[in-house]
């Protein structure tokens, strides 16, 4: 393989941003689980792979899109666009349209169209919402736009049954106010990065101190509702054992955060934030598969 092709591969590999891809897809799977009462592995990867296209759709469109704040930034400078590898950026809005349509006809055609308007509303909240009318206007811009990751979930369960409503709509729920705890964690690491690139994230506006209190009243939201599953009787004991634990954990990360908001603890609770998430998804399989 040519140091070109080399170079040609890395750069499309960074335009898909496999690590949101696999949490996407990983997020669409247990919604999948969390109402199957039989496992389609043949399913199982036809989502996957659906929920990948679409996320590599919306991915490259950020991208494009965000080139020129991406390029302020010292964490997304050496993206390919930012950093202007790639000569006519214009170009990549075609494989942003080619990986959607993949996507929605993959989901439409060997799924259900339930599933593909889900993959669509999930592109639509990061791709438009988030990205273009949010992330540089407001500081709600992670929390309107974490209704994406939230769509994932919606689109695992309908490709059982779209019938079935109740256990993911409460999953979606939880994801959807994760969201605002992970990225107001990160930006208070990244807070110079935003600041130079104007974009209005929290930290940016209100300050350290008020950021770590919004971040501990969400957590207590995120909680909250990760209790609920349990408490309607959607999921069971071992559901409600292990979530009470991860609950339990994740609020004292956030006591630290607040008592001593320095990095350590932002990192701290914004590593902590994916472990809690990783958490849930684990007690959701816990509760189906063990007896």
């Amino acid at each position: 393989m040519t140091g070109e092709t080399v170079l040609t591969v890395r750069i499309f590999l960074q335009l898909l941003k496999l690590r949101i891809g696999i949490t996407i897809a990983l997020t669409s799977v247990v919604g999948y689980l969390s109402v199957a009462h039989q496992i389609n592995g043949q399913q199982i990867a036809l989502l996957t792979l659906a929920m990948l296209l679409g996320s590599a759709s919306s991915s490259v469109f950020n991208h494009f899109y965000d080139r020129d704040i991406d390029r302020l930034m010292s964490r997304t400078a050496h993206r390919p666009l930012a950093a202007g590898v790639v000569r006519r950026p214009q170009r990549v809005l075609w494989l942003a349209a080619a990986f959607l349509f993949s996507g929605l006809s993959l989901a439409a055609l060997t799924l259900n169209w339930v599933v593909a308007m889900h993959l669509l509303l999930g592109v639509f909240f990061y791709g438009v919402v988030y990205t273009v009318w949010l992330k540089r206007r407001t500081w709600l811009n992670v929390v309107i736009g974490g209704a994406a990751g939230s769509f994932a979930v919606l689109a695992g369960a309908a490709a059982v049954d779209p019938t079935i409503w109740l256990l993911p709509w409460l999953l979606a729920l939880i994801l959807f106010l994760w969201t605002p705890s992970h990225f107001w964690a990160l930006a208070l690491l990244l807070k110079e990065d935003y600041q130079r690139a104007n974009v209005p994230m929290l930290p940016c506006l209100v300050g350290e101190k008020k950021t770590v209190h919004y971040i501990f009243i969400n957590s207590l939201l995120l909680v909250s509702a990760s209790l609920l599953p349990w408490i309607v009787g959607e999921l069971g004991h071992w559901y409600g054992l292990c979530i009470f634990i991860a609950c339990l954990w994740f609020i004292w990360l956030n006591i630290q955060l607040v008592r001593t908001p320095t990095r350590a603890t932002a990192h701290a609770t914004f590593i902590g934030s994916m472990q809690y998430l990783l958490g849930m998804f684990l007690a959701v399989l816990a509760d189906k598969q063990l007896p």
